[in-house]
């Protein structure tokens, strides 16, 4: 397993979305997925407060309810990352994102208490803003997040499916006023590229663009290092698997170039096109924790073995370079 460091911490370089656990993923096959992700050196596990409210019966505290329960049957403490989001809870049962909870600091508050009390721990490893709520001011909630890192209730800030002119007027706001800063950013993000006239047919859903990387290397070049987790990273399986299309904003002569490619790069170094993709993202740059979502331990091992694959340049150049 490949490690990184999210300021100063080390934590794996592939992490674990947790989004289906004890939902759509029965509990004994989520627990067995997480037993072998630690087993084989996994230290980060993703989730959020609103997963899966959209499933038929879901409230939106599933995952992280059962992530709770396993770190309190397997004694697990601060080994393991926890990373979570909050602001897409609906407030009105049934409904879906228009009445998300938003980012206001009671929301904040309210929320970040919830998601303590359910993983059953003091201090939450890394909290997310999860999208962004053009309702609040991007200063207040800042703030509201400043003051659960100053009570110790939160480790380290994150935000997630923010357009990149809302991330500098985050870094301004907490430059300005003395709060810590969001360090880490979560986005969707994989080998294929979208047409960026087309909408992702996934609600919410937020992708890396070239603005964001330059973002984060201007922002580097200041002395203020981002950690970029991709999440989607293996599109939903359609790299592999048939009954997995592309979504239509992939469906376009670029994305044709690149699959040949990856195809390629499959074949010399004997891996499947998740592999590849997989490790073409461990090496981006700038950096990126590719995010997996799996449903199976089979499946798991796949995405782990990935991290032990390492291409060439000239196989990192060509992958880029598709068009």
């Amino acid at each position: 397993m490949r490690h990184t460091t999210i300021n100063g911490r080390t934590v794996s370089a592939l992490c674990l979305g947790a989004m289906q656990f004890g939902s759509t993923t029965d509990a004994a096959t989520s627990a067995a997925i997480l037993d072998r992700f630690v087993e084989a050196g996994g230290t980060f596990v993703d989730t959020a407060d609103c997963y899966q409210f959209w499933i038929e019966g879901g409230q939106g505290h599933e995952s992280e309810t059962f992530l709770g329960r396993w770190r309190r049957e397997r004694g697990v403490t601060d080994e393991v990352v926890i990373a979570t989001k909050i602001g897409a809870q609906p407030t009105v049962p049934g409904a879906g994102l228009e009445a998300a909870e938003g980012l206001s600091a009671e929301a904040v508050a309210t929320a970040a208490e919830r998601s303590r009390e359910r993983l059953g721990v003091d201090t939450l490893d890394l909290l997310y803003a999860h999208r962004e709520d053009p309702d609040t001011p991007v200063e207040e909630t800042m703030e509201a997040f400043a003051r659960l890192v100053a009570e110790g209730t939160v480790g380290e800030l994150g935000l997630s499916n923010h357009r990149t002119w809302r991330l500098e007027r985050a870094r301004s706001a907490a430059q300005a006023h003395g709060w810590p800063r969001p360090r880490v950013l979560q986005y969707r993000y994989s080998y294929l590229q979208p047409r960026g006239d087309v909408p992702l047919e996934s609600a919410g859903h937020m992708h890396a663009t070239p603005e964001l990387f330059d973002f984060v290397r201007a922002e580097a070049a200041q002395g203020r290092e981002h950690v970029l987790v991709a999440y989607t990273s293996l599109l939903n399986g359609a790299y592999t698997r048939p009954d997995r299309p592309l979504e239509y904003a992939y469906d376009h002569p670029g994305a044709a170039a690149r699959l040949a490619v990856l195809d390629d790069v499959a074949k010399e170094t004997g891996a499947t096109r998740n592999q590849v993709v997989l490790s073409w993202l461990a090496g981006h740059d700038p950096g990126v924790i590719p995010l997996v979502g799996v449903s199976s331990v089979a499946q798991l091992d796949e995405a782990l073995e990935a991290m032990d694959l390492t291409l060439t340049s000239d196989q990192h150049s060509r992958l880029a370079a598709a068009r």
